[in-house]
């Protein structure tokens, strides 16, 4: 794992701050389009003959000082929500943020070049699917941008089958591993290994998917080429997901299908309140609380 390293001359950073919140709001329009193309594509289940779900977008703003959770905050910024609910997609949301600051005294510490004043800037793409068949896996992924006195991107993206399929597995993790390779043939392996790692439940001894690439404080080969792979990384997302969805979409399930699928989304929810970092920060970054949990599953069961 790198350490984000110290910026240098500020003045660049202001550009490329307004570039990399350009893509991810892009980013956002793209995989929203794709994901609508989707559900007018619907063909079988029980839910063809119902109408294709549209993304609701949502702007939402962060006014300094306005977050009451965190304790010596400074905090501005905003975002965009979307959210749909559809006939392929039971509730997926795909959200954009910029927020910028300073952290809490008792945030600083866990965040890289925060110790001594503790500002920041942040801006990323966040999705979450949560899909109507349990033979269509749900997925997350999400890239970013964090500046502090330091500088890095993170993000990456995780499958997680209800009913694991072969090849859903394969492809997902081919469309990774070449993305990974060319930018550096060593990305794949330590950002599997990552990811394997970081979705995993301790208390339940379990992962929560067939994994992914995960990679943070990623500032290795200079800004542009560490801005380019994480652009690679959304573009191969909404590549590859799409198409594994169309394998699935319009085949039908059966009742205990739907159980396990909704047994599994428990799993899915302890994993983000207890474990997923991007909760915490989002939280204590004065973030939209709905935005950031947007992750949760419209429904879920406990045996």
């Amino acid at each position: 794992m790198s350490t984000a390293t110290a910026q240098t001359d500020p003045a660049p950073w202001e550009e490329r701050k307004a570039r990399a919140a350009s893509w991810f709001q892009e980013l956002q329009e793209t995989i929203c389009a794709a994901f609508e193309s989707l559900e007018d594509d619907l063909a079988g289940t029980k839910f063809a003959d119902e109408t294709p779900g549209r993304f609701e977008f949502q702007p939402w703003d962060r006014e300094e000082g306005s977050d009451p959770h965190a304790s010596g905050s400074a905090l501005q910024g905003g975002g965009r929500m979307a959210i749909m609910r559809g006939r392929v997609f039971e509730k997926v949301g795909v959200n954009f943020s910029q927020v910028y600051g300073t952290f809490s005294p008792d945030f600083r510490k866990a965040i890289p070049g925060a110790e001594e004043d503790g500002s920041f800037w942040a801006s990323g793409i966040s999705l979450v699917a949560h899909m109507q068949s349990p033979v269509v896996p749900a997925v997350h992924m999400n890239t970013r941008m964090i500046v502090t006195s330091k500088s890095w991107f993170g993000g990456g993206a995780d499958l997680t089958p209800m009913v694991e399929d072969k090849q859903d597995t394969e492809v997902f993790h081919a469309a990774f591993k070449d993305c990974c390779d060319e930018f550096d043939p060593d990305y794949y392996p330590r950002f599997k290994k990552w990811c394997d790692e970081y979705f995993y439940l301790p208390h339940r001894g379990e992962p929560r998917g067939i994994g992914g690439i995960f990679y943070d404080y990623l500032d290795e080969k200079g800004w542009e080429d560490d801005f380019a792979f994480t652009q690679a990384v959304g573009k191969t997302f909404n590549d590859i997901y799409p198409q594994i969805v169309r394998r699935h979409m319009d085949k039908d399930w059966t009742d205990s299908e739907r159980e396990h699928q909704l047994v599994r989304r428990g799993r899915y929810v302890e994993f983000n309140l207890l474990y997923d970092r991007g909760t915490q920060f989002g939280l204590k970054s004065g973030g939209n609380t709905e935005a950031i949990l947007m992750s949760m599953p419209p429904e879920a069961k406990w045996p």
